[in-house]
């Protein structure tokens, strides 16, 4: 079995993305354009999990999914081919949705699920990140950056005097950046999350449940861009020129 068949890539782009109304009330979250271009951000996604050899994509789609479906339809013409999910009501939260997905047999013949949350704009080397994963036997890796600055100033006190302040600090601890890959077996232990919590969150139900119960998860730490699109502000703050420069990579013919 090759590489690319072992491995399916997962979208999660069925959010209503509230943080990013007014925005969302005419576009699914996913399909926000950036770039010069304005080409969805999901068709960045898409191309990068393509041009790192994935060639079977689940999209677990929701709300103004149909958007998504007319616009990829099979994936034929990024090279891979695309499946649709339906969140299922009964399965709250992201877990929820994965776990709608994995009961209905997509991961059957994959070895590994590799997540990608769908407003999540980077260019990461996702090949490395599959072979971090497979040389380690990790259950799961976190695909995680040290390129996280805190969005307030900090202070330094002593007594009640302050001595100094810094505007905006890296934090200078790996963050998660919304990648994730998972042994297929492993999901298995999402359904007692789902039969006893009412949403089920990815990262901070499923990853603390693996540990839990004693299975290695890795931390890739990757130094390449990414950027959070789930609000906005930090929409206005992303410059198309950059987009295209970083990016361009993936529209070379």
């Amino acid at each position: 079995m090759s590489t690319a068949d072992k491995n399916v890539g997962v979208v999660l782009c069925g959010g209503e993305g509230k943080r990013l109304r007014p925005l969302t009330y005419y576009f699914q979250k996913a399909m926000i354009p950036v770039g010069t271009q304005q080409k969805p951000l999901l068709e960045y996604i898409v191309r990068l999990l393509s041009y790192h050899g994935l060639r079977k994509l689940v999209l677990l789609v929701g709300y103004k999914g149909h958007q998504i479906v007319n616009y990829f339809n099979n994936g034929e013409r990024y090279g891979v081919e695309i499946s649709y999910v339906w969140d299922n009501p009964a399965y709250g939260g992201n877990g929820g949705a994965l776990f709608n997905a994995y009961e209905k047999g997509l991961f059957n013949d994959a070895e590994n699920v590799l997540v990608y949350y769908g407003d999540i704009l980077s260019d990461i080397n996702i090949s490395e990140l599959l072979s971090f994963h497979e040389r380690n036997q990790f259950a799961a890796t976190l695909a995680l950056s040290l390129n996280y600055r805190v969005a307030v100033g900090v202070a330094e006190v002593r007594g009640d005097r302050v001595v100094s302040l810094v505007e905006k600090p890296p934090l200078d601890k790996p963050v998660t950046i919304g990648l994730v890959v998972v042994r297929t077996k492993a999901l298995e232990y999402l359904k007692e999350l789902v039969e006893e919590k009412r949403e089920v969150d990815i990262m901070g139900d499923f990853m603390g449940e693996l540990l839990n119960r004693g299975l290695e998860v890795g931390g890739y730490i990757t130094k390449a861009f990414w950027f959070d699109l789930g609000t906005t502000e930090a929409y206005e703050k992303l410059d198309p020129a950059e987009v295209d420069r970083r990016f361009s990579f993936l529209f070379q013919k």
